[in-house]
């Protein structure tokens, strides 16, 4: 199936509705500008001390004025506006697609698959916090829109950098590891994102100028006296923590991309790249169409960026949200992508399905049940699009789940059955980590600190147990009940949140599913408050098949 790019079935109901969010946005900007000019992260309330800049009250009492005076001169406009708006949104498609032909290269990793009878595909999930610029703020992130785009050319960096791997022939070795980034030769330079050297020091002037976190010389010089990291000892998996993107990753999903025009910076950075792009995920307005039971101020923040061409997309927004949870349409994209080889009569395809769960702690009622509505979402989808001709190669389950495998808060979670159906690469039991496991939530109050602010300091902090305490949120205990964390001999993992699950049984009757490599990213230090997690899953065919 071919996927129209608009949302809206033609041409006159796009243009409705591109009036009416124009006469909304003005009223909109102007109380997102009101709210950041009085709100500061921490960063920007440091270098105000170090450039001993006393002129910041005057600013807030100043621009807070201006931006009030023009929030209530456009507020008529914004009313009109949603008249044409809000009853556009029930004929509305759930998403926007983005298709054009793929510009940046990147390193086809089947290309021999016929020979080795293989096939791997990788996969990226993460957080990005890219909210409205005042509310961002509330997290302790700012500059929404200049974020955006620097994780565009990051993400576009990382995985179009060439796959090398290492062999350490010594007794101490556990296998092969991937050099950091001061081995590997940058990408050549392009106007769609990949970042040589000059384009990196443009975006630390940019991150500089814009409140962004912006690596020292003496951080940027001992990048390149880096040697590469080897894996624990006690992984059963080949885990590593990266200060770069995992080189050829096929599909990108994201969750909490908000704000519009940061979903746009982040699909012009990213098609050039994967081709296939699913942004502005979610329903608006009243929900369901023509009752006011639920009314979404923000769509799903769910965003896909895929190199193979989308064949089937469905979304499904969670009707349980609570409280500001609620103002979202938090729910479920499930995908079904070509990838464009095949076996004998039949077609390979691929199933990827990306969510973001209810977010209050103690709530954990409400996220089970979304597990449970997302668990016969995917099966309803899959029966109804899988064909006799075609040849299952993945089924991905990925995103912010809102709770972890440790806090005891989180108990009735841990035990869902979801994690019978797929499996977790990181998890020991229900909750129980395996020891080489680390944390994904950062604690915000200390986003900017020495230890975390550059992809290089907060790598060696996440390898580092000592420094991981400090800077990873901690287990949820239950209320009235003393937390006693970890258990004795037992490592500090930490709160993480975020999760890339996959089934093997969808391959099983023709192939082997096998993890070839994790790793934790991060290369987004500074940028949001999660640290994002990439895998490569590799499946041997059967020969009889």
């Amino acid at each position: 199936m071919s996927l129209r790019a608009s949302p809206f079935p033609n041409f006159f109901l796009e243009g409705l509705h591109a009036v009416g969010w124009g006469l909304i946005f003005p009223c909109f900007w102007f109380l997102d500008r009101l709210l950041a000019v009085c709100i500061s992260t921490s960063l920007e309330r440091m270098w105000r001390r170090e450039m001993e800049c006393y002129l910041h009250p005057l600013q807030v009492v100043f621009g807070s004025v201006l931006f009030f005076i023009l929030f209530i001169i456009s507020t008529p406009f914004a009313l009109l506006g949603f008249v044409l708006w809000a009853p556009l949104q029930a004929v509305r498609r759930p998403f926007a697609y983005h298709h054009q032909e793929q510009i940046i290269p990147m390193e086809d990793r089947n290309a021999r698959w016929e020979e080795t009878g293989k096939v791997s595909f990788g996969f990226l999930t993460g957080n990005l916090c890219l909210l409205p610029d005042g509310i961002a703020r509330f997290n302790n992130l700012g500059h929404t829109q200049k974020r955006a785009a620097y994780i565009g050319k990051s993400i576009v960096q990382g995985v179009t950098r060439p796959h090398i791997r290492i062999f350490v022939d010594s007794p101490s070795s556990c296998g092969t590891v991937t050099p950091s980034s001061s081995l590997i030769p940058q990408p050549p330079p392009s106007s769609y994102g990949s970042i040589d050297v000059s384009a990196s020091n443009q975006m630390d002037d940019v991150r500089e100028t814009d409140g962004l976190p912006k690596p020292n010389s003496n951080q940027n010089s001992n990048q390149h006296k880096d040697l590469p990291r080897t894996l624990p000892q006690d992984a059963d998996v080949p885990m590593e923590v990266s200060a770069l993107f995992p080189s050829s990753v096929d599909i990108v999903c994201l969750q909490e991309v908000f704000d519009k025009r940061a979903a746009t910076r982040l699909t012009r950075a990213l098609g050039p790249l994967y081709g296939h792009v699913l942004y502005d995920v979610g329903v608006y307005a009243c929900q369901p169409a023509g009752t006011c039971s639920s009314f979404k101020f923000f769509n799903s923040g769910l965003f896909l960026a895929s190199r193979y061409p989308v064949m089937e997309a469905e979304y499904h927004c969670f009707p349980n949200g609570r409280g500001e949870d609620a103002l979202a349409a938090k729910g479920l994209l499930t995908v079904k992508v070509e990838i464009g080889l095949q076996k004998g009569d039949k077609k390979m395809v691929g199933y990827i399905n990306c969510t973001h769960l209810h977010a209050p702690e103690g709530d954990g009622a409400i996220r089970f049940e979304q597990l449970n509505m997302l668990t016969k979402w995917i099966s309803e989808f899959q029966a109804v699009t899988r064909r006799e001709d075609e040849m299952v190669m993945f089924d991905v389950l990925c995103g912010d789940f809102n709770f972890d495998n440790c806090s005891p808060d989180d108990r009735l979670e841990q035990s869902h059955s979801v994690f019978e159906e797929y499996t977790d690469p990181c998890r020991a039991g229900a909750g129980r980590e395996k020891p080489w496991v680390i944390g994904t939530l950062l604690e915000q109050p200390t986003l900017y600190d020495e230890n975390t602010r550059t992809p290089d300091s907060l790598q060696r902090t996440l390898e580092t147990e000592e420094l991981r305490k400090d800077y990873i949120s901690p287990p949820v205990a239950v209320e009235g009940v003393p937390l006693v964390y970890p258990e004795p001999d037992e490592p500090w993992t930490g709160r993480r949140i975020d999760y890339l699950l996959y089934r093997e049984s969808a391959v099983s009757s023709h192939g082997k599913t096998e993890l070839e490599e994790l790793t934790y990213v991060t290369q987004l230090a500074g940028l949001t408050d999660h640290v994002p997690l990439a895998f490569r899953l590799s499946v041997s065919l059967d020969p009889q098949h």
